[in-house]
């Protein structure tokens, strides 16, 4: 038997009208009156990092590494002042520098930017090298080592621009930048600008590196015939354990005669071994 009723007896389905299938979704928020955009909020609280960061330094971090600068050579004897210069400390007041003192120590040498590179010459040099030595103080200059530029051209661009007298320090080579090629390149270049160099003095050249650049890219029995001249701040010995002639302590160094902050050295002597060290004349 056939079931008649059973498609009259379904309820049909309830369909709701436009408007309460609207009032059934989820409305957006509504802006309110005042409140701030998210690009204000992220930019207001990026400006206040920056402002925490400035306090911190200025007011902590500095005044920390400048206390560290101050007590550093406390432990060191004898004290033999020196520093480091290039074009930009601008003008030097070279009266005022040659009374200058590092706490009660007389400031006794300077080093100088002569080069860089192949070609490259400091637009200072020459006027500060002729000044340093008629203010009485033990004049050097030093060549700032670039691995991508032949070793030979720029042995040649010292040599070319640095006229060094008796009485005046070794030349040096600052070795900073490892290049594209490594360690090995590099020391090859190395060892060519100083042999070059050595065989026009007819001395050898200080090296100029930083303690870690020294034991990780230089630390060979070759270049440690060599005088050195050792980077390391604001620490109250030096941790190279090798033989040195100068140690750069701090370049944070305040000293009169020379605007805003400068490289400061301390000799591994004393003043009459410091003049020992000096080129000395040929006759």
């Amino acid at each position: 038997m056939t079931d008649t009723t059973t498609k009259h007896s379904r309820k049909k389905p309830v369909r709701k009208s436009s408007s309460q299938r609207g009032s059934s979704r989820k409305k957006a928020p509504k802006k309110v009156k005042g409140e701030l955009s998210p690009w204000i909020i992220w930019t207001a609280t990026a400006l206040v990092a920056v402002a925490y960061l400035i306090i911190v330094y200025l007011f902590f971090f500095r005044p920390y590494m400048e206390g560290k600068r101050e007590a550093e050579l406390h432990f060191l004897r004898p004290q033999v002042h020196g520093l480091d210069i290039s074009h930009h400390q601008g003008c030097i007041d070279w009266e005022k520098l040659s009374l200058a003192a590092y706490k009660e120590y007389p400031i006794n040498f300077v080093f100088m930017k002569a080069t860089e590179g192949g070609d490259f010459v400091d637009n200072a040099f020459r006027q500060n090298f002729a000044t340093a030595r008629d203010c009485g103080l033990i004049r050097g200059a030093y060549h700032f080592y670039l691995p991508q530029v032949d070793a030979v051209l720029q042995a040649d661009n010292f040599i070319r621009q640095v006229k060094l007298e008796p009485g005046d320090l070794p030349p040096v080579l600052d070795v900073e930048i490892i290049g594209k090629d490594g360690t090995a390149a590099l020391q090859q270049g190395v060892r060519t600008w100083l042999l070059r160099v050595e065989q026009h003095y007819g001395v050898k050249p200080i090296i100029y590196a930083s303690y870690k650049f020294k034991e990780q890219h230089l630390n060979t029995p070759f270049f440690d015939t060599y005088p050195y001249w050792i980077a390391h701040y604001y620490v109250n010995e030096l941790e190279y354990k090798g033989d040195w002639k100068f140690w750069q302590h701090t370049d944070m160094g305040r000293i009169e005669g020379v605007d805003g902050e400068v490289d400061l050295d301390i000799f591994n002597g004393n003043l009459e071994e410091l003049v020992g060290f000096t080129i000395r004349s040929s006759d």
